[in-house]
């Protein structure tokens, strides 16, 4: 599938970065171009950590905004400098990708000191709340929400984060009447860094805290918010991912274990978590009876892409399903990435049809 979007040159110069380019391997080597199995939706800026949803009978796209930076690259991830979000939408699949610009911004959320990561949005009544992560002053990621009467923005931040939250990598799963935030990330994430929900003093790198390999892995967690939506309504649980055997995925067992980047989406009854095994490059999956879990590991939904990490989201439109994912095709570089999709397929036996990235 190919896919494009065209903005004017004066909205890149007002984002203050600079407009991708494709790598000259990927440029002018043909062989290089046809490894690709699917085609970035912006090529005008670089963008990550694709959360999209189905609003107003369109699908809007909530991404992350990688920039080139001055930052050194380390393993907490102080090189994902994102500075603002910005929301796309597109009538249906193969079609144009409108850019809506600039929804929020790092210097408009009071709390917050650096790097807006990977957000998610959802909608209640007319309203529409785009939920973020970020480090506050004392550079701790706290998640944030902020509100907007429209599905593009602009959103105004609330002046606090969501008390009880903590880690990164918010996503919401709606439900009915009841809408719940998933969250939760290890290294640069801080998830270490906690124990019964309390930061442990003198954790500082992106290993302290981590379970030994034979133990129980670190899980994310899952809250139902209240009526306002600006508010957890309860504690957050932990969720549960299981082996075949009913035993939590271990902490060494790197190819199935939670890394970041929590999404659940229900089909057919079941209830499906995916998230990233971070550094072996999986979108991998469990699947539960509930929200709440447990859940249990099935496989991959998709397999690795070009570039270190990788962040996705999974979605209906009109009968038919679609995972959203990154990869690094037009910069060649970790940092600097562009969001893609694919057509997903649920099999007879519940099973995800494994994707592959690559052609």
């Amino acid at each position: 599938m190919k896919f494009s979007i065209h903005f004017l040159t004066a909205l890149v110069l007002a984002t203050g970065c600079s407009q991708p380019q494709k790598s000259s391997e990927v440029e002018n080597t043909e062989t290089v171009q046809s490894k690709f199995a699917h085609s970035p939706l912006v090529e005008d800026i670089y963008t990550a950590d694709p959360s999209a949803h189905i609003f107003e009978g369109k699908i809007y796209i909530y991404p992350s905004h990688d920039i080139e930076t001055e930052v050194q690259e380390d393993d907490m991830g102080s090189h994902f400098d994102m500075k603002d979000y910005h929301v796309f939408s597109m009538d249906q699949p193969g079609g144009e990708v409108t850019g809506h610009g600039v929804a929020l911004k790092l210097e408009d959320v009071p709390w917050a000191g650096r790097q807006l990561w990977a957000p998610d949005a959802a909608e209640k009544d007319g309203k529409y709340y785009l939920y973020f992560p970020a480090k506050d002053k004392a550079d701790i990621f706290k998640i944030g929400v902020a509100i907007s009467d429209r599905p593009e923005g602009p959103f105004t931040a609330e002046p606090e984060p969501i008390a009880g939250t903590f880690s990164m990598d918010p996503a919401v799963f709606h439900e009915g009447e009841d809408y719940f935030l998933l969250f939760g990330g290890i290294w640069g994430g801080q998830l270490q860094w906690y124990e019964n929900q309390e930061l442990v003093e003198g954790r500082k790198g992106p290993t302290d805290g981590i379970p030994a390999a034979e133990e129980k892995a670190l899980m994310p967690y899952i809250a139902k918010l209240d009526r306002s939506m600006t508010k957890l309504a309860e504690k957050p649980r932990e969720l549960l991912i299981l082996d075949e055997n009913g035993e939590p995925i271990k902490a060494g067992e790197n190819d199935k274990r939670f890394f970041e980047a929590a999404w659940m989406h229900e089909y057919e009854g079941k209830y499906y978590l995916s998230y990233s095994t971070g550094d072996t490059h999986f979108i991998a999956y469990a699947t539960g009876d509930n929200p709440y879990g447990p859940f249990t590991y099935q496989g991959n939904v998709l397999e690795p892409v070009e570039g270190w990490t990788n962040h996705h989201s999974i979605v209906e439109f009109e009968g038919k399903w679609y995972l959203f994912y990154h990869d690094t095709e037009l910069s060649g570089k970790t940092p600097l990435r562009n969001i893609k999709m694919a057509e997903l397929t649920h099999l007879p036996d519940g099973k995800i049809q494994t994707i592959n990235p690559m052609n």
